[in-house]
């Protein structure tokens, strides 16, 4: 099966489209944008509980090398986020309670390079599908027909929201936790 998944910086960063044969995934995923100007800054994007998806035993070790070897420590990961404006200076994964926890730190020249959010007018603003489901924001949310809108005005230097993935109830998501070692 394949899919495409986003991935924020170190791991969906957050957060990257590519394609594997299982699929990573997560509970919820929290960005806090540090913003130096309007366009630039740094961001931290933390991805909580984190799976994978797979169905055979293949593609489950398939996950574990492209989240262990690839994202983790490869140079070409740091690469392709760099080709995307964003500059990785700190990927870690880390268990918290039997969870696999991922974080990284980016920084980035065009806040654009952060799940698309745009600046105009004096604000900041992140658009999101009606299903998205946010948990926290320290901005505004305003809906409409067609789609929601995440709002912080231009005297915010810190952005931050907290976006509802999974809830892996009843689900045969396998866990990553046992496989990471420091």
């Amino acid at each position: 099966m394949k899919k495409f998944i986003m991935v924020p910086a170190l791991v969906v960063s957050i957060v990257l489209l590519f394609t594997l044969n299982g699929c990573l995934v997560f509970h919820k995923i929290s960005y806090e944008v540090h913003l130096d100007t309007p366009e630039k800054g740094y961001a931290i994007v933390t991805a909580y509980d984190m799976r994978s998806e797979a169905e055979t035993d293949e593609d489950y070790q398939k996950d574990k090398d492209n989240l262990f070897q690839y994202m983790l420590k490869s140079k070409e990961f740091v690469e392709q986020q760099r080709k995307q404006g964003r500059e990785i200076y700190s990927r870690k994964l880390f268990v918290k309670d039997g969870k696999l926890i991922g974080q990284g730190e980016f920084k980035f020249d065009n806040i654009n390079s952060v799940e698309s959010i745009k600046y105009e007018d004096g604000f900041h603003y992140l658009n999101l599908t009606l299903d998205d489901s946010v948990i926290y924001t320290n901005g505004i949310i305003v809906k409409s027909k067609d789609f929601k809108r995440i709002l912080w005005d231009k005297g915010m230097k810190i952005l931050k929201f907290e976006m509802f993935s999974e809830s892996f109830k009843g689900n045969p998501y396998r866990p990553l936790a046992p496989f990471y070692k420091k």
